[in-house]
């Protein structure tokens, strides 16, 4: 497994991050088999853990905290807030209060007496970033973290945080995560230049789009809108709305490329976003020891540059095909009351 270094950290990580999302209720209940999972995905040379607390509302840092008793100091741990963690308006967000909180309750959880990287998980409207970046440099240098990290931030508000930071004397963010497939490329337009303006280390996830580039969707009828997250979620799984279809299309596409390339699809899909060179670590989410033994066997592939041009013929460059694959609607498109002059 190659390293590289995480945005002028210093910290060496592997190409490879391990996604936790699927451990917990959310996915995979099975404690036990979630932590075999993450020793497989260490004794294979992944040394990047990534979670949150929000994250079957903490259970997954719990499974992480569980895999990494006698490992710790091997392995870059990362987790992130923002998320609700109760019905409580002020045990979410990233406000001082919360943020000061939250943190103390993932170290219990993972069994650890610091995060090598806390991330916020999401923008927050109603907190100044100066609150939230003051909050941060205090982690910092009570030890309790590390460094600190950004995640589905759209470009200026990355800026803005940088900046920030720079006048009143912040620790930065070192990093930013963003959702990055083939089928959604809208982060190459200004996300992924911008991090490596001010030399931010590039965590990506959704390599496989949700389920879509795992090579589990190649007919409408593949996908099952009567139950769990494609029900939850119809907007970016139901093959009758058009930036679905064109998912469908595109797939099919990428899966006769993969074919003549002499790949499986997952394997081209991570490949693609690993050779973006703004990307640090792909983060990776296997529910299974299968997935992670798939996703294990492609970590060496490099595309062509003759592949990388058909894939850009398939999806132009800093498209997204469906655009609630961005994960971030600014509140400016949300709440009609910013843009309805009263």
């Amino acid at each position: 497994m190659q390293r590289r270094i995480l945005g002028g950290t210093g910290i060496s990580v592997s190409e490879y991050a391990l996604g936790a999302m699927m451990f917990g209720a959310w996915a995979n209940a099975d404690h036990d088999e979630g932590v075999r999972i993450i020793h497989r995905a260490l004794d294979a040379g992944i040394n990047f853990v990534d979670t949150a607390d929000v994250y079957s509302a903490g259970e997954s840092e719990e499974i992480v905290g569980k895999a990494l008793k006698g490992r710790r100091d091997d392995v870059v741990l990362a987790t992130k807030v923002h998320g609700s963690m109760g019905d409580d308006a002020n045990h979410s967000g990233n406000s001082r209060r919360w943020i000061t909180r939250a943190v103390e309750n993932s170290l219990r959880r993972l069994g650890t007496d610091y995060i090598d990287l806390y991330q916020v998980h999401r923008p927050d409207p109603d907190t100044d970033i100066d609150e939230t970046l003051s909050v941060l440099s205090d982690l910092v240098r009570a030890g309790k973290v590390r460094a600190v990290g950004s995640s589905t931030f759209p470009a200026e508000q990355i800026v803005e945080a940088q900046w920030v930071a720079e006048r009143r004397g912040h620790v930065r963010f070192r990093t930013e995560q963003p959702p990055y497939s083939i089928l959604a490329r809208g982060v190459e337009a200004a996300v992924l230049p911008t991090a490596r303006k001010y030399g931010m280390g590039v965590l990506t996830w959704g390599p496989l789009s949700a389920g879509w580039l795992s090579g589990r969707y190649t007919k409408a009828s593949d996908i099952d809108l009567t139950g769990g997250r494609h029900a939850m979620e119809q907007q970016k799984f139901d093959p009758a709305l058009p930036g679905n279809a064109r998912k469908l299309e595109a797939v099919g596409k990428l899966a006769e490329l993969a074919s003549e390339a002499g790949l499986s699809l997952p394997h081209l899909a991570t490949a693609f976003v690993r050779s973006h060179p703004a990307v640090t670590s792909v983060i990776i989410g296997p529910r299974t020891h299968e997935q992670l033994e798939d996703l294990l066997a492609g970590a060496d592939t490099v595309l062509s540059e003759d592949v990388l041009d058909r894939i850009d013929e398939i999806v132009p460059p800093g498209t997204d095909l469906n655009r609630a694959d961005s994960y971030y609607v600014p509140p400016a498109l949300a709440d009609a009351s910013l843009r309805r002059r009263r």
